[in-house]
């Protein structure tokens, strides 16, 4: 009889120990794991994962665990990328803004300390001033815009509207406004068929503004030639902006869309270009859901293409 109770006993302390054993890989280690996460987290350590391969309740808590610190971490990414951003903003803005001030700060001592200063040369001084003072509203414009889609606060006045009517309307426009200036346009329309778009028109029309307002900065004194063609691509309304300027420098065209670059040479060949433009011209277009790319080559030209979706391929519609 002693030996069965022996026997029975030994049999129990066995099952009690693969018993704990069992609780002690199922729930007491996963939740002193998850215990250390939590404090990892909490001193800001979000590269942490607790491992839990167990499909119980515990599991799917830690698993919810891990989303979360994942979450958190692209969080503290954003808001680090944020950061830099503003500190950048800020940086280029105080360097924008000295330029033009201090020059017109020279010009205006000059004047007052001297009363001997040419007519003809007061009034240069005074076209000076006035260009100096012209860029920086420009630029408080641009910033003023730029800082309201970075938060994502303008408002749009989307309308459904017919992509061959839009652009034949805008491209006269700008065929008058270049004819004045001596460039050669030409404006080509290769859709088989009429297609809607949702747009904001004042600022697809800004984009468009950006854009060959570049161009006309940036190209060549005599001789500038501007194409824009109108073509359907894989269900994307597709506007190519053609120049044949001096092109871009293929190390820099993975940043002309930056906020504030400039092309060394275009930085010094026109005060009125902020470095925004591109910039502003991007955030636009995507919010259309669209895309804008560029392609270019030394002295051959550059080429800015639009993309946007046509209206019944828009998400929600």
């Amino acid at each position: 009889m002693s030996v069965i109770f022996a026997l029975l006993v030994s049999i129990g302390g066995l099952v009690e120990f693969f018993f704990l054993a069992n609780l002690e890989k199922r729930i007491f280690k996963p939740i002193n794991q998850l215990k250390d996460g939590v404090e990892e987290v909490a001193k800001g350590n979000y590269d942490i994962k607790v491992d839990c391969e167990i499909e119980n309740e515990i599991g799917v808590l830690v698993k919810s665990f891990n989303e979360m610190v994942n979450k958190l971490k692209e969080g503290e990414v954003l808001k680090q990328q944020y950061e830099e951003n503003r500190k950048s903003l800020i940086a280029n803005i105080s360097h924008d803004l000295k330029t033009p001030i201090t020059s017109i700060q020279g010009y205006i001592e000059t004047m007052a300390d001297r009363n001997d200063i040419p007519v003809e040369t007061v009034n240069k001084y005074h076209q000076i001033i006035y260009n100096n003072a012209a860029y920086m509203n420009k630029l408080i414009d641009d910033l003023f815009l730029f800082s309201k889609l970075d938060m994502q606060k303008l408002e749009f006045d989307f309308q459904d509207i017919s992509i061959k009517e839009f652009m034949a309307d805008l491209m006269e426009e700008f065929n008058f406004e270049l004819e004045d200036r001596s460039i050669a346009f030409n404006y080509e329309d290769n859709l088989i068929r009429k297609l809607e778009v949702k747009i904001d028109l004042k600022r697809i029309h800004q984009v468009f503004r950006n854009i060959i307002g570049n161009a006309i900065k940036y190209g060549n004194e005599k001789g500038l030639q501007i194409n824009v063609r109108l073509y359907e691509k894989d269900n994307f309304i597709q506007i190519d902006i053609m120049d044949n300027g001096p092109g871009i420098p293929e190390d820099k065209l993975p940043y002309i869309f930056d906020r504030f670059y400039r092309i060394d040479y275009a930085r010094t060949k026109n005060l009125m270009s902020t470095g925004l433009g591109l910039a502003i011209s991007k955030e636009l277009v995507e919010a259309h859901s669209g895309k804008i790319k560029v392609s270019s080559r030394q002295g051959e030209g550059t080429c800015f293409t639009i993309i946007l979706p046509e209206k019944e391929h828009i998400k929600g519609e």
